[in-house]
């Protein structure tokens, strides 16, 4: 399957949560295949470690990390994507956590529509060198 990846201004017509919902699932492949590069451990355990990544506490703690390194265009999809209504928010998180976490969703499903893999990679690999940075355990 060839790969179509659209221009900044096509992206920019999906609404902020659409772009979440891919990022979600582009943000939780990048964290499954770094927990299973760092070590082969059983199922139970990777799924308990990814649970901790993914979640909107987390994601949300990477807001402003991120924020900081972005370009003028990235500022504003992540904004977008915080500032978006519709959002329900779940049990474990406030409504400001989820709307961070859901504006890290939306800049990595922007990035992914628009062909930006190494961009992705790099933003992934400053929110888990500040995990590590931060002693959170991944076990």
């Amino acid at each position: 399957m060839e790969k179509n990846f659209l221009t900044e201004r096509e992206a920019n017509n999906y609404s902020p949560l659409s772009l979440a919902f891919l990022g979600d699932s582009v943000y939780d492949t990048l964290v499954r295949e770094y927990l299973l590069r760092q070590a082969n451990m059983p199922v139970a355990k990777l799924h308990s470690a990814k649970i901790k990544l993914v979640c909107a506490e987390f994601q949300s703690a990477s807001y402003d990390m991120l924020a900081e390194k972005l370009d003028e265009h990235e500022l504003a999809v992540l904004k977008r994507g915080r500032n978006a209504t519709g959002n329900t928010v779940p049990k474990h998180a406030d409504a400001a956590q989820y709307r961070r976490a859901t504006a890290v969703e939306c800049l990595f499903g922007y990035l992914f529509l628009t062909g930006q893999q190494e961009r992705i990679c790099e933003l992934f690999e400053l929110i888990i060198n500040q995990t590590e940075d931060n002693s959170v355990i991944i076990k």
